[in-house]
């Protein structure tokens, strides 16, 4: 599955502990915000409040836009800019085209930058945190600065449980997979102890180590993922993967089963009928072969793999 599919998942489902997260993030910026203020600052006291009150009933637009216009008044002011850029980031993540991701993206990191440059700010944590999920929202090529404020939320003494998740997604964008490995398993071990891991971490794990051709450690967290997951694109693309990896090994039969196992739990895939193809061109039966090709190919006309074997 290309990474940005694996991307937008992760995104939906780290959904509620980054609104938790970033709500406490808020409100600590805000009652520092407010505990700075002096007597004759009635108005931008009222005003600080309100964007607060906005914050904790959701209404990320309205923080969004009213910050906006404070800022043209104030452009420095630390708790705006932090209020700003947390909102940007919130919109970043409601959207779903993807011009529309990069344009909040970019205004989170524009704000938060300029946070960082207030003596308040230049050691924060949590703003290291939000603009190294910012960064990550930008892709490959922002790949280092992403991990770069990742780290430094670390290094400023900030604890999120999902940094180890983000660092591991972050270094296999760029193929450091050691790093990835050890940053996933960071993130293995639950703040409570006693929370399983997430469909989409084992995922992310088998991956990497995929990439790394080390296949019995990939085969191992397919498996475990396998017996976790509910959600049916997380459970197909890790049959798809162990299916390769039994191919690989020459287990034919165990791979035919997770392929065929894709079919009968969730219909027609493209991907289960190319793969059943390859295995069956390998047994040297062509005929069955190219009507599971075609088959993939009637399902996506563009897949290029189905089109290539077709035409040899």
């Amino acid at each position: 599955m290309p990474l940005e599919n694996a991307r937008r998942r992760y995104k939906r489902g780290r959904w509620n502990i980054q609104k938790t997260l970033l709500a406490a993030a808020v409100i600590a910026t805000a009652s520092t915000g407010v505990m700075l203020l002096v007597i004759n600052k009635d108005h931008s006291l009222r005003t600080y409040k309100n964007l607060t009150r906005l914050w904790n009933n959701g209404a990320y637009s309205e923080v969004y836009s009213e910050s906006g216009k404070l800022l043209e008044n104030k452009p420095l002011d630390f708790f705006l800019l932090s209020m700003r850029g947390y909102a940007a980031y919130y919109m970043a993540m409601a959207q779903i085209n993807a011009q529309d991701i990069q344009k909040y993206a970019d205004e989170c990191i524009a704000s938060l930058r300029k946070a960082l440059l207030n003596k308040r700010g230049e050691r924060s944590g949590r703003i290291c945190y939000v603009l190294g999920k910012a960064y990550f929202l930008k892709g490959r090529d922002y790949a280092n600065l992403s991990i770069k404020y990742l780290e430094n939320a670390l290094l400023f003494s900030y604890r999120a449980e999902d940094i180890p998740e983000y660092l591991g997604l972050v270094y296999a964008e760029i193929h450091e997979y050691w790093k990835s490995i050890a940053a996933f398993s960071e993130a293995l071990i639950p703040a409570d102890g006693e929370t399983a891991p997430s469909d989409t971490l084992l995922l992310a794990i088998a991956r990497s180590y995929m990439e790394l051709n080390e296949d019995d450690g990939a085969r191992a967290y397919l498996l475990q993922c396998l017996e976790v997951s509910r959600d049916f694109s997380v459970i197909t693309t890790a049959r798809l993967l162990l299916g390769r990896i039994l191919m690989k090994k020459g287990d034919v039969a165990g791979a035919e089963q997770q392929f065929l196992s894709i079919l009968k739990e969730g219909g027609e895939q493209a991907d289960a009928h190319y793969e059943l193809g390859v295995l069956y061109a390998g047994r040297g039966d062509t005929i069955k072969a190219r009507a599971e090709w075609r088959k993939a190919l009637r399902l996506d006309p563009a897949y290029a793999s189905a089109i290539a074997r077709l035409s040899m």
